[in-house]
């Protein structure tokens, strides 16, 4: 399912070494200073902070953010899922537009909805892997850790779908730790973000998300929403009420809502 190579640089490594190199070179010709020494230890920091903290960076890893702006297609994705609550209020609004999306899903929701999970697959949907558990505190993980959350949420797919080729993955939160860019580097991940947030985890005011999104969309974007959460307990509905609003919305200005997959595929 995941194929591994000998660890190498990551970009994260790779700045850090040009850093130093600057700032050697700038001592060596000036002389040591609060300068010379602080403005490329600063650099990197900032550099380092963009990288992990913003989703659509890809400095530690490449990233994948949008498909082709010259295509009228988009990609629509629902994290944290599945919910028994919300997913099928999803899956409905989907199958009656005829429209697949994307499900970046935690493994251990998928095995205990077991059957919603193959719903969501036999509907179509693309899978797409979210982590085994989605913990808040992964990008503190090792590197042996984040493939081993990799790996079990990769198992649960294949589970439901059968398939040996390795998902796209979505870290949790989009974070990217230097760990996490080595377990992916090591396991060749296609790593995917997003280039249109929906806010729903932020408000769940159904027409505010709609209005948001169609106000915003354009061709190519990968589109984030919410059909389940990582907490127990706890769920999301304001993405699942908003998505009829915003599947007719992207029928009237002739935007075909597609797979991240089949968004990134060449036409040809």
């Amino acid at each position: 399912m995941t194929q591994r190579t000998m660890p190498t640089l990551t970009r994260l490594n790779l700045v850090a070494l040009a850093c130093g190199a600057g700032g050697a070179a700038a001592i060596a010709g000036l002389g040591a200073s609060g300068v010379t020494v602080g403005l490329p230890a600063a650099l990197f920091l900032a550099l380092c902070a963009d990288g992990i903290a913003r989703p659509g960076s890809s400095l530690a890893y490449p990233t994948v953010t949008h498909g082709p702006r010259d295509r009228n297609r988009v990609a629509l994705t629902f994290d944290d899922g599945p919910d028994p609550e919300v997913t099928p209020l999803v899956l409905d609004a989907l199958a009656k537009h005829d429209t697949r999306a994307t499900f970046f899903a935690i493994g251990q929701s998928l095995a205990a909805h077991r059957q919603l999970a193959r719903d969501i697959a036999a509907a179509g949907h693309e899978l797409g892997n979210h982590s085994w558990r989605h913990s808040r505190f992964q990008p503190f993980f090792s590197v042996a850790d984040q493939e081993g959350e990799i790996e079990r949420g990769a198992r649960a797919i294949a589970a439901v779908t059968g398939s040996r080729t390795a998902p796209l993955y979505r870290s949790p939160l989009g974070m990217k730790s230097p760990p996490m860019a080595r377990a992916a580097g090591r396991m060749r991940l296609t790593l995917v973000a997003w280039s249109l947030h929906s806010h729903d985890s932020r408000n769940s005011d159904p027409d505010q998300i709609a209005a948001r999104v169609l106000s915003r969309i354009r061709p190519g974007d990968i589109v984030l929403m919410h059909d389940g959460h990582d907490l127990p307990g706890r769920h999301r509905l304001g993405a699942a009420r908003a998505l009829p609003r915003i599947l007719r919305g992207l029928r009237e200005r002739a935007l075909q809502a597609v797979t991240v997959s089949d968004l990134l595929r060449s036409p040809n």
